[in-house]
């Protein structure tokens, strides 16, 4: 199973680099798609393949829940996928632990897991080590750069180590 969030991880803080998922530009000015959200112009549309070629369950878990599939999966060429529906009440979570960690651990009911995040601290890793029976990565998504080959090849490499899957 293989956690994906959206905000810094599929859309970065910065523009990307040109060639990753150009907006059009009149003058000076870039022009949104037509969305209302001038942000779905930092989607890379080629995050769609890199993450369904991962050899695990793709979830969303971000707070954007089933309008991920609405919005996202489309402009990456992604299926819908099944999304972790938060709880409404706000659960106690332990100091420093990300309030995602405790519900993403009940979704994946004791299998082993990958999350990629740009909230992920060393508190959450220390909580699921802990918590969690199961193999994990949690794999923190620098927000300002979005998802990247790096953090692709990390998954990768983890997934081979763990259990011999291979590109």
């Amino acid at each position: 199973m293989i956690f994906v969030d959206i905000d810094g991880v599929l859309l970065p803080l910065r523009a990307r680099p040109t060639g990753a998922s150009s907006p059009v530009v009149l003058g000076a000015m870039a022009v949104s798609d037509g969305s209302g959200n001038p942000l779905l112009d930092r989607l890379d549309p080629a995050d769609g393949p890199r993450l369904y070629g991962l050899p695990g369950d793709l979830v969303w878990a971000s707070t954007s829940m089933a309008e991920a599939n609405e919005v996202i999966a489309p402009r990456l060429g992604l299926p819908v996928l099944p999304f972790v529906d938060w709880p409404d009440v706000d659960g106690h979570s332990p100091s420093g632990v990300h309030w995602k960690t405790g519900p993403l651990m009940r979704y994946a009911a004791g299998r082993p897991f990958v999350w990629l995040d740009d909230e992920i601290t060393d508190a959450d890793r220390r909580w699921v080590a802990t918590h969690h029976r199961h193999p994990a990565l949690l794999r923190r998504v620098d927000p300002h750069r979005g998802l990247t080959g790096a953090d692709l090849d990390a998954v990768h490499q983890w997934l081979a180590r763990r259990y011999g899957v291979r590109r």
